[in-house]
């Protein structure tokens, strides 16, 4: 059913609510962009904050299109204009407890005051802390939770509770994470059979009853197995075995990426919500574009770590040097809190020798980046936007992972999707310039090209006609709009 004979019809309202990072709102608004093509009406909810810099940065500039609006709640930081729209001064942790505390009687406000009654709310995973889930329920809302990441992430995550039943966690104390404890195989998983317990988000690997972390994992899994409906960042041809595991535990579950290439066929006639494009909550700096215009076809390799990873002084110089010694052009993305949480400053004699092969930004659209003919090769953290990202674009990667479910990414595009090259722990130039070589000019960085590259076309399929994925965005508004006319 297309979104010209939906228009005759009643109206289906959803309400997207995003866990308030920037990977997991650039997500949630690429589908809530693919729903409203659809024919769909959507809300989307900011913090506050976060929509201030939406407004600065992200090329959204003030006005709703049809059918589409934002709205927002308090994050607990005081007033500012748009102007002084600035990078966040709370740890994750801190807006966590706010939202907590406040954001269910924000959301009921909200609710109230929306002039057409929400259908259904699609909830990020990590969001019903806030006892949304609870909430729904009370307003008669349906509910579904979108996982805005791979499947194996989804099910790493949710191992927590299981880890907990077994008795593996938490761990008796520090020492058995260095005494070959966490390298014990995770074998139960269909899809995931040879992972290690050090494979899974680090917040698993507490060990004290009472973590936050952990306790935190376990209550989203819990939460999750009360949801019927489960949206995942995913396609089937990717984790098809994680897929069926996940469908013998869950009612619905609807794998709809890579959402970028779902985007990619709405053209600027065709797309009612054409004022909105960006989904940055930093600001992109052109100009790396403009370098990139002056290199060869897949000579440069591009290196960023996401909008949360923090390194040490320490790794960052072995990192830059490495890049150096590698002897190939690299676009080096360093965030201004990227070392720990503060401002950079290089020495000048690594400065010096960058400005022969490097460029050096604070932020850049990444896609644009990624898909221009130049990148040959990605040097990332291993988060899912990017990896899915790499993907959709044929870019081979070497991963050094952080944190969450970058560890288990980085583990599957290694030896499940043969994508990927892995950087140990403890960073030293030595590894990394061999690596980049390898990446760029060796055996193995040819293997990992061609499977990439095969990959590339494997997501513009199922994102086409009759696609796996396309089918599963239809089905997935078709249940929006029977809930509609209930």
């Amino acid at each position: 059913m297309d979104a010209e004979t939906r228009n005759d019809q009643k109206q289906p309202h959803v309400v997207f609510i995003p866990f308030p990072l920037q990977s997991h709102i650039k997500c949630m608004l690429k589908l809530a962009k693919v729903l409203h093509n659809k024919g769909l009406h959507i809300t989307f909810v900011n913090t506050e904050s976060n929509h201030k810099r939406l407004l600065k940065y992200g090329g959204y500039h003030g006005l709703d299109a049809p059918g589409f609006q934002f709205r927002t709640v308090p994050d607990g930081l005081p007033p500012t204009s748009d102007d002084d729209a600035c990078e966040p001064t709370q740890t994750p942790e801190e807006l966590g407890l706010y939202l907590l505390a406040n954001f269910l009687e924000y959301f009921h406000d909200l609710v109230a005051g929306l002039q057409t009654p929400p259908t259904c709310i699609i909830s990020d995973g990590f969001m019903t802390f806030t006892n949304i889930i609870n909430a729904a329920e009370e307003l008669k809302i349906p509910i579904m939770l979108y996982w805005t990441m791979a499947a194996c992430g989804f099910m790493a995550h949710y191992q927590a509770k299981v880890l907990l039943d077994k008795g593996i966690v938490p761990l008796k104390d520090e020492s058995y994470l260095t005494n070959g404890y966490v390298d014990m195989l995770i074998d139960w998983i269909p899809g995931m059979e040879k992972v290690r317990l050090r494979d899974l988000p680090e917040l698993i690997l507490a060990t004290k009853d009472d973590d936050f972390g952990l306790n935190w994992l376990v209550d989203a899994a819990q939460r999750a197995d009360t949801v019927s409906h489960m949206i995942v960042h995913s396609f089937d041809e990717l984790e098809g075995t994680l897929i069926k595991e996940l469908k013998s535990i869950f009612p619905n579950v609807y794998t709809i990426g890579p959402l970028q290439l779902h985007l990619n066929q709405i053209t600027e006639k065709e797309s009612v919500n054409s004022k909105f494009n960006g989904y940055s909550l930093w600001k992109e700096e052109p100009e790396c574009i403009q370098w990139l215009q002056s290199k060869e076809a897949n000579s440069v390799v591009y290196v960023n770590f996401g909008s949360l990873a923090v390194m040490s002084l320490q790794d960052l110089l072995e990192l830059g040097w490495g890049l150096v010694n590698s002897n190939h052009y690299f676009l080096w993305i360093i965030r201004s809190d990227l070392v720990d949480g503060k401002p950079v400053v290089l020495p000048q004699e690594l400065e010096d020798v960058i400005k022969g092969k490097g460029f050096i930004s604070s932020w850049c659209p990444q896609e644009e980046v990624l898909n221009h003919p130049s990148v040959g090769g990605f040097l990332t953290h291993g988060g899912w936007g990017s990896v899915i990202e790499s993907l959709s674009a044929g870019v081979p990667m070497v991963c050094w992972p952080f944190l969450h479910d970058q560890l288990v990414n980085c583990r599957q595009m290694c030896v499940e999707w043969e994508v990927g090259m892995h950087i140990g722990k403890n960073v030293k130039r030595d590894e990394v310039e061999k690596l980049v070589r390898e990446l760029m000019e060796g055996l193995d960085g040819k293997r990992i090209r061609k499977k990439a590259l095969e990959w590339k076309e494997t997501a513009e399929k199922t994102t086409g006609p009759k696609g796996s994925s396309s089918l599963n965005v239809e089905k997935l508004t078709n249940e929006i709009m029977t809930l509609s006319r209930k």
